[in-house]
């Protein structure tokens, strides 16, 4: 898909850019040749590749999903300036 002048100057405004007459040529060949080199990647065969997530293969040790509240809640609000059964309490904000 080539890109003409005219979709340059519709991205730029989009971008909020502005562009000028010698800008949108020059653009405009950028843009193509970074089109030119995307469809290049799409021929890459990946068919034996996994996918991953970064360079480095690293696994995390999963926990079971459970509510808890710590089992300490006592030492949780100590330092509130104010708790009223285990609660932080807070000003009233809205009148």
């Amino acid at each position: 898909m080539p890109v003409d002048e005219a979709t340059v100057r519709r991205i730029a405004h989009l971008a909020r850019i502005a562009v000028t007459d010698e800008e949108a040529a020059h653009l405009e060949g950028e843009l193509n040749s970074i089109l030119h080199w995307v469809e290049q990647l799409g021929q890459v065969d990946t068919a034996g590749v996994a996918p991953m997530t970064g360079a480095v293969e690293h696994s995390r040790e999963m926990r079971a999903d459970v509510v808890d509240d710590g089992g300490y809640p006592e030492q949780i609000v100590a330092n509130a300036p104010e708790s009223d059964e285990n609660y932080f309490l807070v000003p009233k904000v809205v009148e």
